[in-house]
């Protein structure tokens, strides 16, 4: 992939033959009631090549990859392995043949601990008992070969940060000895440190004759790492090509079937007199268990406030602690600059603070996936649906219509099961269920992360038009490009604290960088100091 002014040229490193392939899908059709995933497509990818796969959420990625694995079985069409039809009716049967799949939805089990969970498929025994020590020896072996010797195998995975937990989940994979590797948003969740290693163990893999697929909405890390690429749009194969052989520009237009003409929607200047200039929002001398200290902070009505900083330095904690979610907060919340207790979310929910939090993991923190999307979208603002416990079943219809027609959510039924929707239409969901409580504050905890270009285009809008309808949005994103995009302020957090606002001028990369670091005027080390930081967008 190449900008329209940059020379296509080959890249070091990378191969440049055409080989013949080595999984190869024929005809594949797969429907979820009234919706189709995949629409009788044709794909193969070779053995020594990395092959990304590109396209909106809903395009038919992981549908691919899931039938691929084995978790889902296709209505039509067959996949062959070298030459060999191959059936696989669960994901066991997909491992036994050699294809694995690193999913974005973590398979972990977070009370056991890390060891346990490298060797869980086929854990060392020793008189028929599990060896814990070869078990530990084997899990530091395989946390040595991705870089990750400062993950203790004894540490329970919840005790983890989601980017420990995602290497993890990594050397996990590795263990099965793979010869297909299929990565679905592998990296979304990484440092851009982390993200390096991953690529320097693709790009091993890749030599050692691995097919490797990958899922990314991140397109300077197909330019970093892809040799193939694939575009797919509402469940068609549209084109592969070679990469490097067709302009972002180009590649978004084929996903898309649309030109976006603006990344991110205007800013409004304010004058300085501006009425809406007192904080809605304010923090003084917040602090919770030495994760955040002294924490003094303002989000003013019609403001997009970012945070930013490298991950795991406090933000989510802040965002869970102004929604009620973190016990022994201290320090004082301020809401139209009145003292507030939010003490539970539920406190958070309620007239007075009307705050509203949008999770980092919409699987296991934001959706009931056994529900249906009508229950999931009317979860927490049921209260204004009912009189006297009874429910009125008009307003409930109406409230659902409204949810996803406002978010363009491409459902079957609002009846059918949450969990058959893509990752970027159960993302929308998760906003929905929350915009129809109406809320005066937006807290948002990373809500792109995972999320296709058309997707996020519509999530910037949407940020933009509740700015300037009055909501007050404080926006926690890993993406330095969407905090210098959609942010009139940008908090930035280091070791719990927020070490510097930056304003104006001042929203840009190199200061974003440089502050997330703790560092003035200083030099940005070359791991982050790529297109944008911790991983941009198109």
């Amino acid at each position: 992939m190449r900008n329209e002014n940059e020379q296509i040229a080959s890249k070091p490193g990378k191969p440049t033959s055409h080989q013949l392939p080595h999984v190869v899908l024929t005809g594949i059709s797969k429907r979820y009631g009234g919706v189709t995933a995949l629409d009788t497509v044709d794909f193969a990818c070779s053995r020594g090549s990395i092959h990304a796969v590109l396209g909106e959420n809903g395009a038919g990625k992981s549908t691919l990859i899931k039938i691929m694995s084995g978790v889902v079985q296709p209505d039509a069409g067959q996949m062959s392995i070298a030459g060999q039809p191959v059936v696989f009716p669960n994901p066991a049967s997909a491992n036994a043949a050699g294809v694995i799949c690193i999913f974005q939805e973590l398979s972990l089990m977070p009370d056991l601990t890390v060891a346990d969970n490298i060797s869980i498929a086929d854990p060392p025994r020793r008189f028929g008992l599990i060896d814990s020590r070869a078990q530990r020896r084997r899990a530091e072996e395989v946390l040595a070969s991705i870089g990750c010797e400062d993950v203790n195998p004894l540490s329970r995975i919840r005790d983890l940060p989601l980017s420990r937990r995602q290497m993890v989940e990594i050397g996990k994979a590795l263990t099965k000895n793979p010869s297909v590797l299929i990565l679905d948003e592998a990296t979304s969740a990484l440092t851009a440190a982390d993200v390096e290693k991953v690529f320097d163990i693709l790009h091993r893999l890749r030599d050692q004759g691995l097919s490797i697929l990958t899922i990314s909405h991140r397109m300077h890390e197909i330019e970093a790492i892809a040799d193939m690429c694939s575009v797919f749009r509402n469940g068609r194969h549209i084109e592969t090509f070679v990469e490097g052989t067709r302009t972002n520009t180009e590649i978004v237009q084929m996903m898309i079937g649309r030109e976006i003409t603006a990344h991110f929607p205007p800013k409004h200047e304010r004058p300085p007199d501006d009425p809406s200039a007192a904080p809605v929002l304010e923090t003084r001398g917040l602090n919770w268990e030495g994760r955040l200290t002294d924490i003094n902070l303002t989000v003013r009505r019609g403001e997009i406030v970012g945070l930013g900083g490298l991950d795991g330095q406090g933000q989510k904690e802040l965002l869970l602690g102004l929604a009620g979610v973190l016990k022994s907060v201290s320090g004082e919340i301020l809401i139209n600059g009145k003292k507030t207790s939010v003490s539970s979310p539920e406190a958070a929910k309620a007239e007075g603070a009307e705050i509203a939090l949008i999770p980092e993991d919409r699987k296991t923190e934001g959706l009931m996936l056994g529900m249906s999307i009508a229950d999931n979208l009317t979860a927490a603002s049921l209260g204004r649906y009912s009189r006297f416990q009874i429910l009125d079943s008009a307003a409930v219809t109406e409230a659902v219509r409204s949810g996803i027609e406002r978010m363009r959510i491409k459902v079957g039924s609002p009846e059918d099961p949450v969990s058959t929707l893509s990752g970027g239409n159960q993302q929308k969901v998760v906003i929905a269920k929350w915009l129809l409580t109406e809320p005066k504050i937006i807290l948002l905890n990373d809500p792109t992360r995972g999320i296709d270009v058309g997707t996020k285009q519509e999530i910037y809008r949407l940020l933009r038009e509740l700015a300037d309808n009055g909501a007050s949005i404080l926006f926690y994103s890993t993406d330095y490009e969407e905090l210098i995009g959609c942010c009139d302020r940008v908090d930035v957090m280091y070791d719990g604290r927020i070490v510097r606002e930056l304003v104006g001028d001042e929203i840009n990369e190199h200061e974003i960088i440089a502050s997330a670091l703790n560092i003035e005027g200083g030099e940005v080390p070359d791991f982050l100091a790529g297109s944008d930081g911790q991983g941009g967008a198109v």
